[in-house]
C-alpha cells in the first residue's frame, strides 16, 4: 500500500555505521518534514545505544515495522560492498515504503530495486551523497550555469575509489548526462597512487584519476576525495576539495596599450582588462573551508536532509520511479565500466605521522630566496 504526505514523513534508518550521519539529520529535521520513527538493524550494541538515545524503536526485521512508516533510509552495503542493502530495500519496497538508498550499487539491482518500485507504487531513490552537499551543490551550479555561458574544453578529476560512483554523478549533473561517455585504459600505475584514464563526458575531453587504493576495513584513510576542475575559453572552474572551496580563476589575457605595450601601469583602469576583468582568481562562494565537526554534523546531515526532500518531491509528485531513476542508472553502468578498467583496489596502509597545518608549511621570516 502507497501513503500521501500529508504531514511529516514518518522515517526509518536502516544500518548504524554511516547510518549515524542519517539519524542525527532526522534528529534536527523541520518537524512539519520527517520524523524519526525508528531504526532496523541486527541489534547489535551500537545500534540498541542509538536507538535509545535517539528515543525510537529498534527493529530486527522489515516485518516487525509498524504500518506508519513511509519512508526507510538504506544505509546498508550493497552487493559491490559484501551486503544486502538492495534487497532489504526491495522487501521495504514492497511492504509499501518509499526508499532512499545509500550509494554505490551494481546497475542490475538498482534496475531491479526501480522496477519494484514502481510495480508497488512507491518511491525509490539513490542517494550519492555529496552532490547534495552544500560546496558540492555550490559548484554544480556554477558549472552549470558555465557550460550555458561558455563551451567546456577539458574537465579534470581526481577521486578516491570509492567515491567515484558520485564523483561521475557530480558531472552527470554539471551537463545533464553523461552521453558521449568514454574512457582508455589506464597508463602504468605501478608504485603510483594515483591511476590516469582518458576519456569523454559528454562529449568533453575527459582527464580521470583515481586513488585506487584503500586500507582494508577503513575507507577513511584516502589522500582526497573530490577535486574537480571544468575548463572553459574564458577560464576554470575548480572545486578545491569536497568541502571547498570554489574557486573560478578567469583566463589571464592582457590587451596591447596605445604605444603597443604589454604591460600595462599596476593603477591602469580596469579598461584596460578584457570585458573590464581585473582580477586572477574569485571564490565562489565563502573562502573559509569548515572544520570537520562542521562538516560532518552540518553540511552532510543537510545533504541528507536535502536528498529526503528530493524523495519527498517525487512522491508529492507520483514520479514514475524508473523515470526518474534514468540518471542514476546510466550513472551506475558508467561507475561499473570504470571498476571494471580500474581493477580490484590495492591493499595499503598509508603512513600517517599526524596531522599538518597550514601554519606549519609556512618558512619562519617568510619565503626563502631561490638557491
Amino acid at each position: 500500500m502507497t501513503r500521501e504526505t500529508s504531514g511529516p514523513m514518518r522515517v526509518v534508518v536502516c544500518g548504524t555505521r554511516f547510518g549515524q550521519v542519517y539519524l542525527a539529520a532526522l534528529a534536527r529535521a523541520a518537524p512539519g518534514r520527517f520524523r524519526l520513527a525508528g531504526v532496523l538493524a541486527r541489534g547489535s550494541e551500537r545500534s540498541a545505544a542509538l536507538a535509545e538515545r535517539y528515543g525510537v524503536p529498534l527493529y530486527g526485521a522489515v516485518g516487525e515495522l509498524p504500518d506508519d512508516i513511509d519512508a526507510a533510509c538504506v544505509v546498508v552495503s550493497t552487493a559491490v560492498g559484501g551486503g544486502r542493502g538492495a534487497e532489504l530495500s526491495r522487501a521495504l519496497l514492497e511492504r509499501g515504503v518509499h526508499v532512499l538508498q545509500e550509494h554505490p550499487l551494481h546497475p542490475d539491482e538498482l534496475a531491479d530495486c526501480l522496477r519494484t518500485a514502481r510495480a508497488a507504487g512507491v518511491q525509490y531513490m539513490v542517494n550519492t551523497f555529496y552532490p547534495h552537499v552544500e560546496p558540492v551543490r555550490r559548484f554544480i551550479d556554477a558549472a552549470r550555469r558555465l557550460v550555458e555561458l561558455r563551451r567546456p574544453v577539458f574537465v579534470d578529476a581526481l577521486c578516491a575509489v570509492q567515491v567515484s560512483f558520485d564523483l561521475i554523478d557530480i558531472l552527470a549533473e554539471i551537463f545533464d548526462g553523461l552521453r558521449p561517455w568514454s574512457l582508455s585504459s589506464p597508463g602504468p600505475s605501478a608504485g603510483r597512487p594515483m591511476v590516469s584514464l582518458d576519456g569523454r563526458i559528454a562529449g568533453v575531453p575527459l582527464t580521470l584519476r583515481v586513488e585506487n587504493r584503500m586500507q582494508p576495513g577503513d575507507d577513511s584513510t584516502s589522500l582526497l576525495l573530490h577535486r574537480i576542475t571544468v575548463g572553459t575559453d574564458a577560464g576554470n572552474l575548480m572545486l578545491a576539495n569536497t568541502h571547498g572551496p570554489v574557486i573560478w580563476s578567469p583566463v589571464l589575457r592582457t590587451r596591447a596599450g596605445g604605444t603597443g605595450g604589454l604591460l600595462p601601469g599596476r593603477d591602469a583602469p580596469e579598461e584596460i582588462w578584457p570585458e573590464g576583468l581585473s582580477v586572477t582568481g574569485e571564490y565562489v562562494g565563502p573562502a573559509r573551508t569548515p572544520t570537520w565537526g562542521a562538516a560532518l554534523h552540518d553540511l552532510w546531515g543537510d545533504g541528507v536532509l536535502s536528498a529526503l526532500e528530493r524523495l519527498r518531491e517525487r512522491v508529492e509528485a507520483d514520479a514514475d520511479p524508473l523515470r526518474a531513476g534514468a540518471r542514476h542508472l546510466a550513472v551506475a553502468r558508467s561507475w561499473r565500466e570504470l571498476t571494471e578498467v580500474l581493477g580490484y583496489p590495492e591493499a595499503v596502509t598509508p603512513d600517517f605521522q599526524g596531522p599538518l597545518s597550514a601554519a606549519e608549511l609556512q618558512c619562519p621570516g617568510g619565503p626563502r630566496a631561490l638557491q
